[in-house]
């Protein structure tokens, strides 16, 4: 779910370059933070180990609580914000790599999309089945 979030940034930088990056992804980097910090805090998915650091009223920074008190020490905060950064940036790097390796199907749409204006689920998978082999759509088969 990062890696897909993190897709309209990762295409601005790829297609237009650092300086043209919009301010179109802000609520995408939110729900990216968060998502990460559940990672880590929640979830124990993370170099920490794991282990729930999660207070129910924590601040969102530094894992600091409503009172003000730390549920934890504060190495454990700096280790939880580096990973949190880690698990973006690493999400970051795999969805630049792969507007890249998709570059040129991209345009493709592009230049269809300019043209037609839309295109359906067929006219879709026809273009990107010209590019890479599509695998095929499983039938699910209800055994009540």
């Amino acid at each position: 779910r990062i890696i897909g979030a993190l897709g309209g940034r990762a295409a601005e930088e790829v297609v237009f370059g650092d300086v043209e990056v919009t301010t179109g992804a802000s609520n995408d980097l939110q729900q990216v933070t968060s998502l990460a910090r559940q990672m880590v805090t929640r979830f124990g998915m993370s170099e920490i180990g794991p282990l729930s650091l999660e207070n129910p009223n924590a601040d969102p920074f530094l894992g600091r609580s409503m009172g003000g008190r730390s549920a934890y020490s504060d190495r454990i905060a700096t280790n939880i914000d580096m990973q949190i950064q880690t698990i973006i940036q690493q999400c970051h790097e795999i969805a630049i790599q792969i507007i890249k390796n998709n570059r040129v199907v991209i345009d493709r749409l592009v230049d269809v999309l300019i043209e037609k204006e839309t295109l359906d689920g067929e006219e879709f998978n026809q273009i990107i089945a010209e590019y890479t082999v599509l695998p095929e759509k499983l039938t699910y088969i209800s055994r009540l």
